[in-house]
């Protein structure tokens, strides 16, 4: 099986525990108005790789990742859905920690087949890092051009499954910073038994450069990046939404 591979990152240390060899594959449903990836958006393009070939990479360096492991990003990983579990499996067959940082949309409840397969993922999967966008889905729908519900699925699955989590949350000013919306997603993570941290993103505009070289507007024009300060206070509102 081989699988469209966009790029790989030697040296990861934002992307899971430790030091992580990141493998950003191609492809994405969503058309998020702060991505700063658009050029992982198309399918069916890129470089083709087998699990084999990327485990290689990893191994052959493999003292580096004695505290860290195996990330899978994108784009959105889960779009690969075969070509993934190959490659988990085949990463803990080598003893190799695997992270899955994913917004979860192409999770469906309903579809026993896709519930199936994704079964098989989590079963080689250490952690997953959820990218939740908003927790309100017109403004999510909004901002992603997709709903949210199945991605709310998809965080309440593992936490059923006991899947170790992190939860992630770009704050954008005027977009996802209003403190209801951030107490209301507390709130949806309250309940929860399997969430290991919560991050908060600062919004930044590195990708904006990509969008001028593809030729696309960029959608959030000259909104101003946001202050690690700032995201450290969005934090404690969905703490304190959790706590009430």
């Amino acid at each position: 099986m081989l699988g469209y591979i966009h790029s790989f990152e030697s040296f990861g240390t934002v992307d899971g525990p430790g030091v992580r060899f990141v493998v950003f594959f191609q492809g994405c449903p969503m058309r998020c108005m702060y991505c700063h990836n658009p050029d992982t958006w198309n399918t069916n393009i890129g470089v083709r790789y087998s699990s084999e070939e990327i485990i290689e990479k990893i191994t052959r360096n493999a003292p580096f990742y004695t505290t860290g492991g195996l990330t899978a990003t994108g784009g959105e990983p889960m779009l690969q859905l075969d070509f993934l579990t190959e490659l988990f499996t085949l990463a803990k067959r080598n003893n190799i920690n695997t992270c899955l940082d994913t917004s979860g949309v192409i999770f469906d409840p309903d579809n026993a087949e896709l519930v199936k397969k994704t079964d098989v993922l989590l079963n080689v999967t250490d952690l997953v890092m959820l990218d939740i966008k908003h927790i309100d889905d017109e403004e999510h729908k909004k901002l992603t051009s997709r709903t949210n519900k199945n991605i709310l699925a998809f965080a309440k699955y593992l936490n059923k499954k006991g899947v170790k989590m992190r939860v992630r949350h770009v704050i954008v000013p005027g977009v996802t910073d209003k403190r209801e919306e951030l107490s209301a997603l507390g709130a949806f993570l309250k309940s929860f038994t399997n969430i290991e941290k919560i991050e908060t993103l600062p919004y930044h505009t590195l990708g904006k450069a990509k969008y001028e070289k593809l030729g696309i507007e960029y959608p959030l024009g000259n909104t101003p990046q946001l202050s690690e300060k700032d995201a450290e206070k969005a934090l404690k509102i969905i703490e304190d939404g959790m706590a009430l």
